[in-house]
C-alpha cells in the first residue's frame, strides 16, 4: 500500500479527486512519515487503544492511527472528503469509522460511551490553526475520559501551552492546560512537512490528562474569570485587570486585601503569579 505521507502519493490523489485547498477549514496535508512517526510514538499508541482524530484531511496520520491502534474514529467537517476516505485512501482498514461533524459540535461523552464503553481514549490531531484553543478547550473543559491529547500545533501555540510564570509565552492558555493536563512537545516541524507549506513552523504536543488537578480551588469558575481577566490587559497590574473586567465584581479593597494576605505588592501583573496562587487568590475573593 503506498502511504500518504509519501508525497507522489499525496499528490496523485489531491490531482485525482480536484481537490482544492479549503483555507477556510485551515487545511494543510502532512508529507513526512518521520513526523507520522514522532505522533504514533509520543501518543503511546497500541492495540488496545481507540483513538479519537480530529481533521483527518485525506488520512495521511490516519493510516498509521489504523495499524497501530485498535480503534479509530475520525471526526471531518469537511463533507467532500469523507467519500475520497471510505472508498480509497482508508477503505482497507476495517478498525475506522468516520463522523461528518463539526467536533466543536458533537457530544463527545455520548461517543466514546457508545464506541468504547466509557473507557479512557486517545486523541491525535493535525489541527487547523485557526481553530486550535477551542478544541483544546473542549476537551479538556468537558473532562472526558481521555488519557492523552497529542497534537500538532502551530509551534508558538504550543511554546504558550507549555509557558511558565514570568515568560512572554505565559498566559490563561497555559494556565489552563496546566491545570487539567502535563504538557510536552515532542517535536518541532518544519513547514516543508507539509502540503501547501504553512507560513509557521509547527510543534506536536502531547498532554497528559491529570486524574486530579495539581491545585485544589473552590471556585474553577472564578479563577479562571480571574485568570482570564488578569491577561486580557498584560501590561495593567492584577489589580486593574480584575477591577475593568466585565466579568467580575471585586473592589479594589477587597483585592488589595487578599494580595497583601498572599504578601504580594500591589503593583503585581497576572504573568507573575503561578496556578497555586491564583487558585489561592481565588479562594480569598470567594470569602
Amino acid at each position: 500500500m503506498a502511504y500518504l505521507g509519501d508525497p507522489k502519493r499525496t499528490i496523485e490523489i489531491l490531482n485525482k479527486y480536484h481537490i482544492v485547498f479549503q483555507k477556510k477549514f485551515g487545511q494543510n496535508f502532512l508529507i513526512d512519515t518521520h513526523v507520522l512517526d514522532k505522533i504514533i510514538a509520543a501518543a503511546q499508541i497500541t492495540k488496545d487503544d481507540m483513538v479519537l482524530e480530529i481533521g483527518p484531511g485525506i488520512g495521511t496520520m490516519t493510516q498509521y492511527l489504523c495499524e497501530n491502534a485498535g480503534k479509530v474514529i475520525a471526526v471531518e467537517i469537511d463533507r467532500t472528503l469523507v467519500p475520497i476516505l471510505e472508498n480509497d485512501t482508508l477503505s482497507e482498514y476495517d478498525n475506522f469509522r468516520i463522523i461528518n461533524e463539526d467536533v466543536l459540535k458533537l457530544d463527545l461523552k455520548k461517543l466514546i460511551e457508545e464506541e468504547n464503553g466509557g473507557r479512557p481514549i486517545k486523541v491525535a490531531a493535525n489541527l487547523p490553526y485557526y481553530i486550535t484553543t477551542p478544541i483544546v478547550m473542549k476537551l479538556l473543559e468537558e473532562r472526558l475520559p481521555i488519557d492523552n491529547i497529542t497534537v500538532m500545533v502551530q509551534k508558538e501555540v504550543a511554546e504558550r501551552m507549555q509557558a511558565g510564570p514570568g515568560s512572554k509565552d505565559y498566559g490563561a492558555l497555559s494556565l489552563a492546560v496546566q491545570y487539567y493536563a502535563d504538557a510536552y512537545i515532542a517535536a518541532n516541524v518544519p513547514p516543508n512537512c507539509f502540503m501547501p507549506r504553512p507560513n509557521v513552523g509547527s510543534a506536536v504536543i502531547r498532554l497528559t490528562l491529570h486524574s486530579e488537578p495539581p491545585v485544589k480551588v473552590r471556585d474553577e469558575k472564578l479563577m479562571f474569570a480571574l485568570i482570564r481577566a488578569s491577561f486580557n490587559q498584560r501590561r495593567k497590574t492584577l489589580q486593574n485587570g480584575i477591577n475593568n473586567s466585565p466579568e467580575l465584581n471585586f473592589s479594589k479593597e477587597s483585592v488589595s486585601s487578599a494580595l497583601q494576605q498572599m504578601d504580594l505588592p500591589e503593583t503585581v501583573r497576572g504573568e507573575a503569579l503561578t496556578l497555586e496562587q491564583f487558585a489561592k487568590l481565588s479562594d480569598l475573593l470567594k470569602s
